[in-house]
């Protein structure tokens, strides 16, 4: 049998985040599959990630502005996606946070979605991201109410071409459900562990790492932190709302901005718990931080309730403490529980949860998933 033909088609290509770490193990598992982006502004520098491959890239990548501006191009996405022309492949993978689910396929290609959530700022967050873009009301609200509108009929119908999805968390796969009315599997992202060591020997200081953009809740941590004049707290990490959570911080939190690797891992295993404030997908800062050895005081939402353990249960230590309400008294009391505990969260389970989400599980888990499914689609036409 000659080798499978497999594509791989990404959102865009701008940064080394979330889904790229994702997509940099795809390219493990498949280094001959061909890379499609919407665009690719990767630095020459930063594309080892994707082993220094050409990408085809989308009449976007050619639009003025599309370097910084892209986002502002949503309206065109769909139009540009369903121009790759995919019909010699015989696997087509979507790497799909946004439009990238939307390519065309035949009936005899198998296209498989890594659907890293339906399009958050359409669906379910649509009011959070009008308000926090200051597009409730006016002509240019209304406006991209419209386009979301229309962004919504287009994802719901393109769901009908992929034949199985991947959510990366249960939280995600009851959304791909919600909105798509699909039954996806999980396969958790891949995180690299290995690059953190365990320390027993913390410090007194309490962690939180993050791009400082509003729904990561920086800001809140920060507050509650000057409402216990007692406590440190190191804030590593920039942003838009940077100069806005400076003006926030007491004397007890030191705001050390964007910080290299060495740094954040330095700190991630010297601190006596990180704090973790979002309602995340999944969420990888917190699983960096257990394979640390550091437990991870957390908001009880989204992927985070997979990812720590709130509780000692059968077969499970715990690795951390959750909070339910996005409130500086609900940290603050959650600050407090963690300290009372009367057996201490060891380094040791914290390190030992981590590794369930190592760069080699995830791709032993996608290769399999990719090759079994590839084998029932070509005996029954479906998976």
């Amino acid at each position: 049998m000659n080798p499978l033909k497999i594509a791989i088609v990404h959102d865009w290509l701008t940064v080394y985040a979330g889904a790229e770490r994702v997509l940099e193990q795809m390219l493990k598992c498949y280094p001959e599959a061909d890379i499609y982006s919407l665009i690719d502004f990767l630095p020459r520098n930063g594309r080892q990630f994707i082993r220094d491959k050409s990408v085809t890239t989308s009449f976007i990548q050619k639009l003025p502005l599309s370097r910084s501006k892209y986002r502002a191009y949503l309206p065109l996405m769909p139009l540009a996606v369903e121009q790759f022309d995919l019909s010699s492949y015989d696997v087509v993978i979507s790497s799909s946070h946004a439009v990238a689910k939307g390519i065309l396929t035949g009936p005899d290609q198998l296209h498989l979605c890594m659907c890293y959530s339906p399009i958050r700022y359409a669906w379910d967050l649509q009011h959070q991201y009008l308000k926090e873009s200051g597009l409730t009301s006016g002509i240019k609200g209304w406006f991209a109410k419209y386009i979301l509108h229309k962004i919504r009929i287009w994802d719901l119908c393109t769901a009908n071409g992929v034949d199985g999805f991947i959510a990366i968390s249960n939280f995600i796969s009851r959304r791909i459900w919600k909105v798509y009315r699909r039954k996806s599997i999980v396969i958790y992202p891949p995180v690299e562990v290995d690059s953190f060591e365990i320390c027993n020997d913390k410090e007194g200081y309490y962690l939180t790492a993050s791009r400082m953009v509003p729904y990561k809740k920086i800001g809140l941590i920060v507050q509650s932190f000057k409402e216990m004049p007692n406590k440190h707290l190191v804030v590593i990490g920039d942003g838009p709302d940077f100069e806005k959570i400076k003006l926030l911080a007491g004397p007890n939190v030191t705001l050390l901005g964007y910080q290299s690797f060495d740094v954040l891992s330095m700190h991630m295993k010297k601190s006596k718990a990180f704090i973790f404030a979002a309602e995340e997908d999944f969420g990888i800062a917190p699983l960096e931080a257990q394979a640390s050895g550091t437990p991870v005081i957390a908001y009880g939402k989204g992927g985070a309730l997979e990812t720590i353990v709130g509780s000692n249960i059968e077969g499970k230590k715990r690795t951390g403490v959750f909070f339910y309400n996005q409130t500086a008294k609900a940290i603050i009391a959650a600050i407090e529980e963690f300290e009372a505990l009367t057996e201490k969260i060891s380094p040791a389970d914290c390190r030992e949860n981590a590794m369930r989400f190592s760069p080699q599980r995830f791709c032993d888990e996608f290769k399999l998933y990719v090759e079994k499914a590839y084998q029932k689609f070509i005996l029954n036409g479906q998976i």
